[in-house]
């Protein structure tokens, strides 16, 4: 039993087939939402344990191009009529050289994949959300967005932006009743993290149900005075 409740809201999940998308789609399922699963890749949705339900429906996009992101918000909107909730999860972190080394495709695929992602998804949904006086948008930052770190500056630089997108567009829409935050998370655990870094302190990281739990409180009636922040989610690192 959730301890919110999104019954009759539908909320569109970007990379719902990553760690975290997963989560947070599963928590929103849970609370009653309709679900609208978004990734570039169909088979990975494929494997959700709640693909099959009725509420839910599954949409392959590449976040980075305008015409399938405007083609996928406009197939979410015909089969369920509206749209309340978008958490845009989809990202990802790659190390490079230091920044006089780093190839200039490097830098355009972490900004595209961080910050375009995030732009195209807001720019196609929120008309829907002007139209039906109402919304709620979570962008996923990061702990690196305000503290730039070597060897990183194309992530860094790309959730550094999308802080400044969020703070945008909380400025243009908090008169419309569309609430629009980010939260900073730290390390996260997940399977390819504990690979990546083995030596790390998992106990330190923080836990995907812990952003989730986040971003469903944001999403919620509680935090409806919320708009514009940039949460730090840190764990104990």
């Amino acid at each position: 039993m959730s301890e919110y409740d999104f019954h009759k809201q539908v909320v569109v999940v970007t990379g719902a087939a990553g760690n975290l998308g997963r989560t947070v789609a599963e928590l929103f399922y849970h609370a009653g939402a309709k679900l609208a699963l978004v990734d570039i890749s169909l088979d990975r949705l494929r494997c959700a344990p709640w693909q099959d339900a009725e509420n839910a429906g599954l949409f392959e996009t590449d976040l980075t191009d305008v015409e399938q992101v405007n083609h996928s918000v406009g197939q979410i909107r015909e089969r369920f009529q509206r749209i309340d909730i978008l958490a845009n999860i989809a990202g990802g972190f790659r190390m490079g050289p230091p920044v006089h080394e780093t190839p200039v495709q490097d830098w355009d695929f972490m900004l595209n994949m961080n910050a375009k992602s995030v732009f195209l998804m807001c720019r196609a949904v929120i008309p829907h959300m002007l139209e039906m006086g109402t919304g709620k948008i979570v962008n996923v930052a990061a702990r690196a967005a305000v503290e730039g770190k070597s060897k990183m500056a194309p992530y860094c630089v790309s959730k550094a932006a999308v802080i400044t997108l969020t703070q945008s567009l909380a400025a243009e829409c908090k008169h419309e009743n569309i609430n629009v935050n980010c939260i900073l998370p730290g390390t996260i655990d997940t399977p390819q993290n504990r690979a990546d870094m083995p030596g790390g302190d998992f106990s330190n990281w923080v836990p995907t149900e812990q952003l989730a739990r986040e971003i469903l409180h944001l999403c919620s009636e509680q935090a409806k005075g919320i708009t514009g922040a940039a949460v730090p989610v840190y764990g104990k690192s």
